[in-house]
């Protein structure tokens, strides 16, 4: 059965406001890399920063070349708002303690992408 690969840089977080960067800022952490079979599930993880249980991310899918493409926000209950766009019912989030989820339901090819996560917050915003 051919897998599908989804990848998220390790761990970088970068402030969009270089003049707030001595203001407190959450890390996100994702895994490098994560794969699944065709048809079965991934559960891909972004995790906060001591601190920051209580922050949202949103999670955003990158094809090759071109923009980010906004998939939802998470925060500790789940999906907060709407999805973004043209996002099929198998993507869903979650959240526990400093962990936001994206869990993709029957993996198809076209899920393989590069998925990144970000907060945004009242003294900047962080992404990996």
């Amino acid at each position: 059965m051919k897998s599908v690969r989804f990848w998220g840089p390790q761990e970088l977080a970068w402030n969009t406001d270089a003049r707030k960067r001595s203001l407190s800022q959450p890390v996100l952490t994702q895994p490098l890399s994560a794969s699944a079979s065709l048809g079965q599930t991934a559960k891909l993880t972004c995790t906060l920063s001591s601190g920051y249980n209580s922050y949202e991310v949103d999670w955003y899918q990158q094809s090759p070349g071109k923009s980010p493409r906004f998939v939802m926000r998470v925060g500790t209950s789940g999906i907060v708002g709407s999805k973004g766009d043209g996002i099929p019912d198998r993507f869903s989030g979650s959240g526990s303690g400093l962990d936001r989820y994206l869990t993709i339901q029957n993996i198809q090819e076209e899920d393989e992408d590069v998925y990144h996560c970000g907060s945004n917050h009242g003294s900047g915003s962080s992404y990996v």
